[in-house]
């Protein structure tokens, strides 16, 4: 396997440095490691060359077992749901590509998701292994998501957001809030809420920021444009949510709902709408608008 290739699959595996024990084998390992996969399919992904070395090559099924040793491994989730909706690319040349992601795709594989994730989907339809996010947005949310097509230029494109070199502007559909003034900027402490998934305001300096204007009121719910200066997990939900109008259909937000289903006719009333910077590759001013609309 070459460099590129095998940086472009360890891009899309998990890495595990095996853990001290006792085992005779590195198969031994990984079913006693996870147990919650069987034998069966540990040998069947070794076969389908699915579990590398450090060097990125298929391991044998006796490679015997070192601690600290390097595995990768791709995760497989048997019988994986189908997402019935479609992305589209916006926008895409030898270093960028901007992806519009519609309601409950996940960006990156995680939990029962794998192959239905916008990740995934890109990587098949441009034949790009390297294709890299350089930022997320809930599987809940739709709208702009910029990946790096290049490993070579990535790291300047990775720099824009720690740096707040790019603008982002979100719209959101929530009750209205006649008691308050706008514009205004909330900013408050975001902590790791219960469950483990949520995230809440606590005590302390405040880590995030949100710029907030109203863009039309319709009754009882306004379309809120929503500026995130920072960019903390789960932080416009909860940053609406604490003012009194949580957005419309959050299934997290003020309470989780017990065992949500995903209603594809009534998806979170939250889209990134637009993004705006200067490319570091280029020098050219880049903006980019979602094609989807959030309706009343």
């Amino acid at each position: 396997m070459s460099t590129s290739s095998f940086s472009a699959a360890h891009s899309q595996a998990s890495t595990l440095y095996l853990p001290p024990g006792r085992w005779q084998t590195v198969l031994d390992c990984l079913c006693e490691h996870f147990s919650a996969i069987g034998r069966e399919q540990w040998l069947d992904r070794i076969a389908r060359g699915r579990v590398l070395d450090g060097q990125g090559q298929p391991i044998a099924v006796d490679l015997a077992y070192k601690e600290g040793l390097r595995i990768h491994y791709f995760r497989e989730v048997p019988d994986e749901k189908p997402i019935p909706v479609i992305e589209s690319i916006l926008y895409a040349d030898e270093h960028l590509v901007v992806a519009d992601k519609p309601h409950f795709l996940p960006v990156t594989p995680a939990g029962e998701y794998v192959e239905q994730t916008l990740l995934r989907r890109l990587i098949r339809r441009l034949d790009n292994p390297h294709l890299v996010p350089l930022h997320r947005i809930d599987r809940h949310t739709a709208g702009l998501v910029l990946f790096s097509a290049n490993p070579e230029s990535r790291s300047a494109y990775q720099t824009l957001f720690p740096t707040r070199k790019i603008e982002k502007r979100y719209e959101a559909i929530a009750p209205a809030l006649p008691e308050l003034t706008f514009p205004l900027v909330h900013k408050s402490r975001l902590v790791e809420g219960e469950p483990f998934f949520r995230m809440q305001e606590g005590t302390g300096v405040s880590n995030t920021e949100t710029a907030m204007d109203v863009r039309e009121k319709n009754g009882e719910l306004w379309r809120y444009g929503l500026y995130p200066v920072t960019g903390k997990k789960h932080q416009l939900r909860v940053h609406m949510s604490a003012l009194g109008a949580a957005i419309c259909n959050d299934p997290f937000y003020p309470q989780v709902l017990k065992d949500p289903v995903d209603d594809y006719a009534n998806p979170l009333k939250l889209l990134a709408q637009g993004l705006r910077f200067v490319d570091p590759v280029t020098g050219q001013e880049r903006t980019f608008e979602s094609t989807l609309t959030l309706q009343w």
